[in-house]
């Protein structure tokens, strides 16, 4: 379902939030992983396949894993692959640049938040528990649903149990793949980038940071949408941020 030009009346109903790339700085910690698994069985994890697995589901995840030679099934690659990656979490969060502090001002304004994220449960919540605060009334993980990113399922799921419309949701992405979840789902889509870059595209809009991010901020992303150039909307004279 991808979605049509939205009014701007009504207001924000909720913030869904990608983890990876988009929250903390992580994807480097799955990559790793998953390049010692291959380097193990004598392959080589190359570029493009590193550049495949940000954003990627757990499904995708072992695929890549796999098609680069890494042994065994894939419940097999995807446990060893979020161990790999909880053991690195024990040593510290790498919270992207503003991404907490307007976390913490949506939750200070009652705006309703959702955590959307491909990882296990259990790295979600390793994540939340280091927040000095409670982020997030809902949860929904990669073993919350059938079809992973870019399936918009896992948005939609997040939206149901929000109690909310997706179409009056902004959602908070980092990738290609995750990009295209929350757009097929109906949200309206700011993308910040972190290891791939994202073309422009009519159907999200852009920020180079958090940093300085607000409510207002995401309001009026939401009142832009879907007409976002990808591009920063202040630099290229529009008379809203993006």
């Amino acid at each position: 379902m991808l979605r049509g030009h939205r009014p701007v009346t009504g207001g924000l109903q909720a913030v869904l939030w990608d983890l990876d790339g988009t929250i903390v700085d992580t994807e480097p910690f799955f990559i790793d992983a998953v390049a010692a698994l291959v380097e193990r069985a004598g392959g080589v994890l190359d570029a493009d396949a590193r550049r495949r697995l940000v954003g990627a589901s757990l499904e995708a995840t072992a695929e890549i894993a796999q098609r680069a030679g890494a042994p065994g099934p894939p419940e097999a690659i995807v446990a060893e692959v979020v161990a790999a990656v909880g053991e690195r979490l024990r040593d510290g969060i790498p919270w992207r640049p503003g991404a907490v502090e307007l976390l913490r001002r949506l939750r200070q304004e009652g705006v309703p938040t959702a955590l959307v994220t491909m990882s296990f449960r259990s790295t979600a919540e390793a994540v939340l528990a280091a927040l000095p605060f409670r982020g997030f009334d809902v949860l929904v993980t990669g073993e919350d649903v059938a079809r992973g990113k870019p399936h918009p399922e896992a948005y939609l799921r997040a939206a149901d149990l929000l109690g909310v419309d997706v179409t009056r949701c902004v959602a908070l992405e980092d990738s290609p793949t995750g990009v295209a979840s929350a757009v097929a789902a109906g949200a309206a889509v700011v993308a910040v980038p972190c290891y791939v870059d994202l073309p422009a595209s009519g159907e999200h809009q852009q920020w180079t940071s958090l940093v300085g991010r607000d409510v207002s901020s995401v309001r009026r992303a939401l009142a832009a949408a879907p007409d976002g150039t990808g591009t920063d909307a202040t630099a290229a004279g529009r008379s809203r941020p993006r």
